[in-house]
């Protein structure tokens, strides 16, 4: 399956505030340690130095991943259009066949959250709530078999 390239306003903000912070703060500061590592002589058993490269690595492969991948995400905004539909940012509640109600905001991929019930725009359950209203019943095929669920309420946060 492939990604969409949606992403929230505050999604975009929060992925380049990692970028900026991995490429002006921690990379600085990382690399001055394995200097400073380096500096103290053999190399082979230095713990500091053998970590700080290979966390160079680690924030160098991310920046490089946030570098690209800002390039191509476009930003989806709340349009007034949307109100009474579920479309890409909406807040959503949900109930199953027991009568237990859950809320959900659909997101993109690369600020899906299951803590907060971000789910991402790539989902089955998110592709299967876009255009659909209040009192709307859809039916998803997941791995424990077919949920059916109602949508009891739309939201967006403007």
């Amino acid at each position: 399956m492939t990604k969409s390239n949606y992403i929230t306003r505050d999604g975009w903000v929060a992925l380049d505030r990692e970028l900026k912070f991995l490429w002006k703060e921690e990379r600085p500061q990382v690399t001055q340690a394995v200097s400073d590592a380096a500096a103290l002589g053999d190399r082979s058993e230095n713990a500091e130095y053998i970590y700080g490269k290979k966390r160079l690595r680690e924030i160098d492969r991310r920046v490089r991943f946030l570098s690209k991948r800002l390039e191509v995400l476009q930003i989806i905004d709340y349009h007034p259009k949307q109100e009474g539909k579920i479309f890409f940012g909406a807040w959503v509640t949900l109930e199953d066949e027991l009568g237990e109600e859950k809320s959900y905001r659909i997101v993109g991929c690369d600020e899906f959250d299951p803590a907060k019930n971000w789910i991402s725009i790539d989902s089955p359950v998110a592709r299967a709530l876009i255009g659909k209203k209040v009192d709307d019943e859809i039916k998803v095929n997941t791995p424990s078999g077919l949920l059916t669920l109602y949508v009891n309420r739309i939201w967006y946060e403007k």
